[in-house]
């Protein structure tokens, strides 16, 4: 695979850092592979958008999913995975993750995250949608993200790693052999550094997160824009099922006009025993799934959508007043305190709950190494599709995912430099152009592409919605195409320029996903093909960005991937020819 030539309009970089490796992201995923690498004796940088606690990881409420209960086993957390992912996981994939994700729950714990114990002294487990065990574990009752991100903060500090914060990744960095030669980037006045920068290394680690601010409404924070997805396309790497986005199907509702980041009701309170109820309070998960209220993301989402135009209402509800005050104190703390922030009072009150866009279960291409497709560049964590998710999430098994793959790619990293296939030294980069290749789009785009991708792409799809939306995204690019051709003139370059380019990019090939896939499945809903299709579209949907910035899309043969690095063919004597 060969770069696009493509960059984000930027100063050239005025200082750099060496290393072995540099992880971009402080999630789970990113700390998890920066302290493997470290222990293995890499020399690793961790670069962040913000603070080292800031990414989506801090704002996970239920839990971890592992099979770690009595009874339940790892073929068990398997098939209940390969259901919810509605026919497109790669079961191997998902018996990696499976499989290796008891040990890797452990490693955590021995790295100081604390977990909820049962009165018996062990981890207390819980269930949530599509589970049928109770394998989540989960810390603080709901506040198992930030247990877990502030038990890797504290080892990434203890341990000395390096760490750049409050750097936003701008591109890839690339030899002349097109192989991985570090990023650059660019530290928001608080850093160590000032301005444009770069991190030279024969190895970078994606670990970026999400790209839910691509949509209005969202449970991710501020910082998750797309930008390890866009730079991967620059890149020229391949990004596959872009166009399954999982939508939560209970988020506090604010209001139809609240946009940004919203509160999540953790599915674990439905775990507990909670009921989605109508505006006439009855109860209609009942008999659409064996599980009700507990049935995978998609369908709970679809559920509440369904009965939300039956009723002509904006929002549906979540009844645990049964809990009772002590319970709601004691397991659901934040929830409870988000809920009062807003004026809702769940001990006395049912919840108003609507869905909002709140995972990627797509993301760049992977194999089982967390390797892409372009040479010494990784990824893992929401970022990845490493095919373990299929075309819905399982809930709690995005934190497992970045566990296991993040350990993955360490090891992969560093058997590659004892076996000397990556290179002990630092590759020099190609000499940077001059010429902004690529326009920036205007700070307020971002709120533009934000409603046309609500609007077009949310929970309910069709080919008229996503065309439209499509024409309104390329007229967005056009714009910004045009202003640079004709009159040489982009937006400044800055963060909020930066971030709207990023989420244009995201959204053109999400858009162009969802419309290419013409069958509902998993989160992906289209009203206008409303059936699963097995025969034509058990397929994962690939797109590249070619360096004119159209986009290559095309579907897979068969519903598993072919290998992101091409196995080499044998050379043959000449007699055997």
């Amino acid at each position: 695979m060969t770069s696009t030539g493509i960059r984000l309009h930027a100063p050239a970089p005025g200082w750099a850092l060496d290393a072995d490796v540099v992880v971009v992201g402080s999630g789970v995923a990113g700390l998890t592979a920066a302290l493997r690498c470290e222990a293995a004796g890499l020399r690793t940088v961790v670069v962040t958008k913000a603070r080292l606690d800031d990414g989506s990881t801090r704002w996970a409420q239920g839990g971890i999913a592992a099979a770690l209960g009595e009874g339940d086993t790892p073929e068990q957390h398997l098939d209940d995975t390969l259901v919810a992912g509605a026919g497109l996981c790669d079961r191997e994939a998902v018996r990696l993750l499976v499989t290796e994700g008891p040990d890797a729950v452990r490693r955590l714990i021995a790295t100081g995250a604390h977990f909820d114990e049962s009165t018996e002294g062990g981890l207390a487990l819980t269930r949530e949608g599509g589970h049928h065990r109770r394998r989540i574990a989960h810390a603080g009752g709901d506040a198992t993200g930030a247990e877990i991100s502030r038990a890797l903060v504290e080892a990434v500090r203890a341990r000395g790693v390096r760490t750049v914060e409050n750097a936003l990744v701008l591109d890839l960095l690339t030899d002349a052999e097109g192989r991985t030669a570090g990023v650059t980037l660019h530290v928001m006045g608080e850093g160590q550094h000032d301005g444009v920068g770069a991190v030279h290394a024969p190895a970078v680690v994606l670990a970026t997160g999400g790209m839910g601010q691509v949509f209005s409404a969202t449970t991710n924070p501020a910082v998750s824009t797309g930008d390890g997805v866009a730079l991967a396309l620059r890149a020229g790497a391949e990004v596959s099922d872009l166009e399954f986005v999982q939508f939560h199907p209970t988020v506090l509702f604010l209001g139809p006009d609240a946009e940004g980041q919203q509160p999540l009701v953790s599915e674990a309170v439905r775990g507990e025993g909670a009921h989605l109820v109508d505006t006439d309070g009855a109860r209609f998960m009942v008999g659409q799934h064996e599980l009700a209220e507990l049935a995978p993301r998609d369908i709970v989402a679809k559920g509440i959508t369904r009965r939300m135009q039956e009723q002509g209402a904006e929002h549906m509800y979540l009844d645990a007043r049964h809990f009772g005050a002590e319970m709601w104190e004691n397991r659901f703390p934040t929830i409870l305190a988000a809920c009062r922030a807003h004026g809702i009072d769940p001990v006395t009150a049912p919840i108003p709950v609507a869905p909002a866009a709140h995972y990627a279960s797509g993301g760049v291409r992977t194999d089982a190494s967390g390797r892409t497709t372009v040479p010494g560049l990784y990824a893992c964590g929401e970022v990845a599709c490493t095919g373990v998710h299929g075309a819905n999430r399982l809930a709690s098994n995005s934190l497992l995912e970045g566990l296991v793959y993040a350990e993955r790619i360490a090891a992969h990293i560093a058997a590659a430099r004892a076996e000397g296939t990556l290179r002990p030294r630092v590759p020099a980069p190609l000499p940077r152009r001059d010429d902004p290749v690529h326009p920036l789009l205007p700070p307020e785009s971002r709120t533009a592409i934000q409603r046309i991708m609500t609007q077009g792409a949310g929970v309910l799809r069709s080919a008229d919605s996503l065309s439209r939306a499509a024409r309104r995204l390329d007229d967005l690019h056009t714009e910004a195409r045009d202003a640079l051709h004709e009159n040489g003139k982009t937006s400044e370059p800055g963060v909020d320029t930066w971030e709207a380019t990023n989420l244009l990019c995201v959204a053109r090939v999400l858009v162009a996903a969802a419309a290419r896939r013409e069958e509902t499945r998993g989160c992906h809903w289209r009203e206008d093909r409303a059936d699963r299709d097995d025969t034509a579209w058990r397929r994962h949907i690939v797109v590249r960005l070619n360096p004119d910035r159209t986009l290559a899309v095309h579907t897979t043969d068969t519903p598993e991937f072919p290998p992101t690095i091409p196995t080499p063919q044998p050379t043959r004597r000449p007699q055997e020819q």
